[in-house]
C-alpha cells in the first residue's frame, strides 16, 4: 500500500512538472525545423488543408534568423501552443535574446502562436500598420477577429481556448521598416493590401533570403474570399519578390525554395 501511494504521489509530480513546463495544450505533432543550408536560418513548413484538429491548426509557415545580437522570429503559427512549441525549438539552437517577432500579416493562422512570445519573452512584435484593425472586439473588411476566435475555440479546441488572445504589435510601420541586428540587415516591406491588409515580407541580407508571408504560396491554393484580397495588388505585390531576386523564399504556405520565379508563378497563377 505504501509503495502504491508513494508511486502515485510521484506520478503526480510528474504530470505536475509536465504542465509547468508546458503552459498550453501540448501538441501531439511535433514541428519539423529546417535549416537552410550554410545560413543560421531557420524555418517550420505547415501541413496542407484547413486549420482542424487532424493537424492541430499548424497549417502556416514560420521562421526564425538568429545573428550575432539575437534572434528574430517571423511569423509565429496558429495556436499558442505552437507558438510555446517554435519557441522552445529556437531555445535549442540557441540561447541568444529573442529581439523581435514579426507578423507577416493579422490573420489567425498566424497570430495566435504570438500570445506565447507575450507571456515568456520581451521580444518586440512588429507589424505593418493596418494590423491595428485587427481587434477583438471590431469587424474589419478582412477576417472578424472576434468571430474567428470563436470559430477556432472549437475547430482547435483545446489549442484555442478561452485563455487564447489576440496579441497586437507593439511597432508598426506604413510602407518600409529596417531592422539591423549583430550581422543582418532586415528590411520589412509592405505589399499589401493583397492577401490581407495587412501584407508584408521580410528581406534578410546579405543571405538572399526572403520571408514571403502569404504573398507567395507554394503548392497552396491562395485564399481569394476576403473583400480584402486585391488582386491587383497582389500582383503587384508578387512583382516586388521578382525585384528583390531572392536566393531563397520562404513562403506563408507550401514549400521553401531555392526557384523564386516558379513559386511566384505558382501563386500568380490563380489571381
Amino acid at each position: 500500500m505504501k509503495r502504491f501511494v508513494i508511486a502515485a504521489v510521484l506520478a503526480a509530480c510528474m504530470v505536475s512538472a509536465v504542465a509547468a513546463q508546458t503552459p498550453y495544450p501540448a501538441i501531439t505533432i511535433p514541428l519539423k525545423i529546417d535549416q537552410l543550408p550554410g545560413r543560421s536560418i531557420w524555418y517550420s513548413t505547415g501541413n496542407p488543408g484547413v486549420p482542424g484538429k487532424d493537424n492541430e491548426g499548424n497549417t502556416s509557415n514560420a521562421g526564425f534568423v538568429v545573428t550575432s545580437d539575437g534572434v528574430v522570429v517571423f511569423d509565429a503559427l496558429g495556436t499558442p501552443s505552437l507558438g510555446w512549441a517554435l519557441l522552445q525549438e529556437i531555445r535549442k539552437i540557441t540561447d541568444k535574446k529573442i529581439r523581435y517577432v514579426v507578423a507577416s500579416h493579422y490573420h489567425a493562422d498566424h497570430i495566435y502562436g504570438l500570445q506565447a512570445f507575450r507571456d515568456h519573452t520581451d521580444a518586440l512584435i512588429v507589424a505593418q500598420e493596418r494590423a491595428g484593425e485587427y481587434k477583438d472586439n471590431e469587424e474589419t473588411a478582412d477576417e472578424k477577429a472576434s468571430q474567428r476566435l470563436d470559430q477556432r475555440r472549437g475547430a482547435l479546441f483545446p489549442w484555442v481556448d478561452g485563455n487564447t488572445r489576440v496579441v497586437p504589435p507593439d511597432i508598426t510601420f506604413r510602407e518600409r521598416m529596417t531592422i539591423t541586428l549583430g550581422d543582418r540587415r532586415l528590411t520589412l516591406v509592405y505589399a499589401g493590401p493583397a492577401h490581407s491588409s495587412s501584407d508584408m515580407m521580410m528581406m534578410v541580407e546579405p543571405d538572399g533570403v526572403l520571408f514571403a508571408g502569404d504573398i507567395v504560396q507554394n503548392g497552396r491554393i491562395p485564399f481569394m474570399n476576403s473583400d480584402d484580397v486585391s488582386t491587383t495588388q497582389w500582383l503587384n505585390a508578387l512583382g516586388e519578390v521578382e525585384k528583390l531576386d531572392p536566393k531563397f523564399i520562404i513562403p506563408g504556405h507550401g514549400r521553401t525554395s531555392t526557384e523564386a520565379k516558379q513559386a511566384i508563378a505558382f501563386t500568380r497563377n490563380y489571381q
